[in-house]
C-alpha cells in the first residue's frame, strides 16, 4: 500500500467512523434534512413527486438513498459494494431532467447537511479531519458517478485535498438556493409526506409525536420559506434543540460515541 493509497484511507476510514460509529443517529437525521433540503429546488421536487415513492413510501425512498450512502462511505467506493451501488445510483439518475448541477447539489447537501448537523446537535463539532475526509468523500463520489468537477471546489492544480475545500462547496450551495429555492406545490407535498412519516422515524421517541412540528423546527428560514411551512415559536424551537443535546449527552454519559 503507498503512502497516497495510506492517506485515502485513512480518511475514508475517519469519515465512516464519524457517521457510522461516533455519531451515527445525528449523521441518519441530517441525512435525512439534507434529503428534505432538495425539496426546495422546483426541478428536483418534480422529480421526486413524479416518481409517486416519496409520497406513497416516503419510509422505504428515503431508507434507499441512506442504505446507499451508509454502503459507500463503509464500504467505500472502489468496494464491490461500492462500485455496483455507484452503478444502481447512475442507472437511476440517467434521465435527462436530472443534469450534473442538480446531481452536484443534491451531493452536496448529502455530504454538508449530516456535518452540520452534527456541529449543531451533536455530542461534539465536527474535526477538520473528519471535515477533510467528508471532502474527499464528495470529490470521490462525484468522479465515480462521471460528473465534471463539482462546484466550489474540485481538483485545482490536480491536487484532490488541496485548496479550496468543504467551505467552497458551502458557498457554492447558499448561492445556488438564493438563486433557485422557490415554493411549490410538489413541494409541499413532498413535506408533508417526509414530515409526517419519515422524520418519525428518525427522532428520539418523545419528539417522534410531534414530528412536524420538530421538523418546522429544524428548517432554516430559506428552506422553510421555500417549502411554505409556517416556523413555530421560539419556545418550541429550543425544546426541540435541548431535546437533542440532552440526547446526546446522555449518549456521552452513558459511553456512547
Amino acid at each position: 500500500m503507498t503512502a497516497e493509497t495510506r492517506g485515502a484511507h485513512h480518511a475514508r476510514t475517519a469519515y465512516a467512523r464519524l457517521v457510522l460509529e461516533t455519531m451515527p443517529e445525528e449523521s441518519r437525521l441530517g441525512l435525512t434534512l439534507g434529503f428534505i433540503r432538495t425539496f426546495g429546488i422546483p426541478e428536483i421536487a418534480r422529480v421526486l413527486y413524479g416518481t409517486g415513492r416519496m409520497t406513497s413510501e416516503p419510509r422505504a425512498r428515503a431508507k434507499a438513498t441512506g442504505v446507499a450512502m451508509f454502503t459507500l462511505i463503509g464500504q467505500g467506493l472502489n468496494s464491490p459494494e461500492g462500485r455496483g451501488t455507484v452503478e444502481a445510483l447512475r442507472r437511476i439518475h440517467d434521465r435527462p431532467d436530472i443534469t450534473p448541477e442538480l446531481m452536484h447539489y443534491v451531493l452536496a447537501c448529502f455530504t454538508v447537511c449530516p456535518l452540520r448537523f452534527i456541529d449543531t446537535h451533536g455530542q461534539r463539532a465536527v474535526t477538520d479531519a473528519e471535515r477533510e475526509a467528508a471532502y474527499g468523500f464528495h470529490l470521490g463520489l462525484s468522479d465515480a458517478l462521471g460528473l465534471p468537477e463539482p462546484p466550489g471546489g474540485g481538483h485545482p492544480d490536480g491536487a484532490r485535498l488541496d485548496g479550496v475545500r468543504l467551505d467552497g462547496v458551502e458557498e457554492w450551495m447558499r448561492g445556488y438556493e438564493a438563486d433557485r429555492f422557490a415554493p411549490t406545490e410538489e413541494a409541499r407535498a413532498l413535506w408533508r409526506s417526509a414530515s409526517r412519516g419519515l422524520l418519525a422515524a428518525r427522532l428520539p421517541a418523545p419528539l417522534a409525536a410531534l414530528a412536524p412540528t420538530v421538523a418546522a423546527s429544524l428548517l432554516d428560514a430559506p428552506l422553510g420559506k421555500a417549502l411554505q411551512v409556517r416556523r413555530p415559536p421560539a419556545p418550541v424551537r429550543a425544546l426541540v434543540i435541548h431535546a437533542l443535546r440532552s440526547r446526546a449527552r446522555a449518549r456521552v454519559a452513558g459511553g456512547g460515541g
